[in-house]
């Protein structure tokens, strides 16, 4: 149970005065260990995961399991205190940070970045005068995910980083919309760090980790060295994958966007800090009640409503919308490690699954379905797939290539049949070898004329089996392709 806080009578939490004398507010739990833990370590062999981390959060309790290894190489046990490389989910600690800041007075979100950081640019010198904090933290600024910048491991890392993308393009412009970005959360963390003169891994101990007692909440590699730390592994689909080359292939200066490395627990009680309206299990206020809601808010649509289960931006999380019960999350990924954390307030729960290869999504997907329905009552949409009888739609018009920084997407119609080439390029050469899609059509939104496609062949990390496309239109009239929720523009 949360030390000093509980929910009311009400639904709502209070902060006791005692703890000594304090009891659990939920005797008999809803969660029943002895199944999960069966169907975790079912899930996990069939969908061939080495190891997995479960942690789940419900009434104020953290219940935390353990299954598989952390390496297949040398058989060490996953147990419920092990680390793993959590990816993209770091954004949730940093866009957290920012709205500290906020509370504080330090930073607008409706300001230019530029008044924080003036050696902030893009390409555009306009675009350069006008984003806001708020369009980085809602991925409507326009800036890359695809820019893998090495600067280096010292301290200065992310100063020189920022300076080095001021010649990277924008995906698309700013304001056209919603473009899954991580060179956004890079450029925060360096506002973190002028803002409170920490580093921004230093910023993430003194003022999350510390305030919320996550003991084994790190973001450098040699930190983890102090825990038992999963290793990544990689293989191709329906085998068990072996221990990868390497353990993380991520520099420094990508962690603001890219690098928490924790286990399941600590980032279920980071998930309860955001449950509990900014509050830590102490009482301690580490967000004000207004910013942990900001942070809630739908600031945008999302297009594709599959990749990462969410329909919708706020500030950091992505927002779902299950058949009418709201909630909120992220995902994560780092070469062969895969995270996952959904939130639904409704039900005062929060789910998180830590892996380290093999078919995490599809561990994802039924182990969640199975813990929503039975304990929050929500049913989660079926996998993402095209229909029986799939619709007669034209590829024609969405032939030719479309490109940004570090990627080029090539879409014909090869023997007759739509195809999709998704290659990696310039700075992100050899993060993958070209992915061959082949398309089949879904639906075409009425309200926005949107088609979406489900592509083949893409690998289990974006999807349950097919991996959304979808052709768009940018607000500026350019035609683009979203794939892994990142809008690609057409060049011809």
């Amino acid at each position: 149970m949360s030390k000093n806080v509980s929910w009311d009578q009400n639904g709502n939490w209070e902060v006791k005065g005692d703890w000594g004398n304090q009891k659990s507010a939920n005797p008999l739990s809803r969660f029943a260990s002895a199944h999960w833990q069966d169907r975790l370590d079912k899930l996990r062999a069939a969908h061939h995961v080495p190891g997995a981390a479960l942690a789940v959060i419900i009434d104020g309790e953290v219940h935390e399991l353990a299954s598989g290894v952390l390496h297949r190489g040398t058989g060490a046990a996953v147990t419920t205190d092990s680390v793993f490389l959590c990816g993209s989910i770091a954004k949730v600690y940093t866009a957290t940070m920012i709205m500290q800041l906020v509370d504080e007075g330090k930073l607008d979100l409706d300001a230019p970045v530029i008044d924080v950081l003036p050696e902030f640019a893009v390409p555009d010198p306009e675009a350069t005068k006008t984003i806001t904090t708020r369009q980085l933290l809602s991925h409507t600024a326009g800036l890359t995910n695809d820019f893998n910048y090495d600067s280096g491991r010292g301290d200065d890392c992310l100063a020189k980083f920022v300076e080095a993308a001021r010649e990277v393009p924008q995906d698309c412009p700013t304001g056209t919309t919603f473009s899954y970005g991580g060179v956004g959360y890079v450029v925060m963390g360096r506002m973190i760090e002028v803002l409170t003169g920490l580093t921004w891994d230093q910023a993430v101990l003194e003022r999350l980790a510390q305030p919320l007692g996550l003991e084994r909440t790190v973001t450098l590699p040699e930190q983890a060295l102090k825990f038992r730390t999963a290793m990544s592994h990689l293989g191709e689909p329906g085998v068990d994958p072996d221990p990868a080359p390497e353990w993380d292939l991520m520099p420094r200066s990508v962690a603001p966007a890219a690098r928490i490395i924790s286990s399941a627990g600590d980032m279920a009680r980071f998930a309860q800090m955001h449950l509990a309206g900014g509050l830590a299990e102490d009482g301690t206020r580490v967000l004000s009640a207004d910013a942990t809601a900001a942070m809630q808010r739908r600031e945008v649509d999302c297009p594709d409503k599959w990749t990462v289960s969410g329909d919708g931006q706020g500030l950091g999380w992505v927002l779902n919308n299950w058949n009418g019960v709201g909630g909120f999350g992220h995902d994560g990924a780092a070469i062969g490690q895969y995270g996952y954390l959904r939130v639904i307030p409704s039900a005062k729960m929060a789910i998180v699954l830590l892996t380290n290869g093999g078919g995490a999504r599809q561990l994802y997907s039924d182990l969640f379905r199975e813990l929503l329905a039975e304990l929050a009552e929500v049913t989660m949409p079926a996998p993402f797939a095209p229909p029986a009888n799939p619709p007669a739609i034209d590829i024609a018009p969405y032939t030719g290539t479309y490109k940004r920084a570090g990627v080029v997407v090539t879409v014909s119609a090869q023997d007759g049949k739509p195809h999709m080439l998704y290659e990696f390029v310039d700075s992100m050469a050899g993060m993958s070898p070209p992915l061959s899609i082949d398309l089949t059509p879904v639906s075409v939104d009425a309200a926005t004329g949107n088609t979406v496609w489900a592509g083949t062949g893409a690998g289990p990390s974006f999807s349950e089996g097919y991996m959304p496309v979808i052709f768009s239109v940018l607000a500026n009239g350019v035609p683009c392709v979203i794939v892994g929720t990142r809008a690609t523009p057409k060049t011809d």
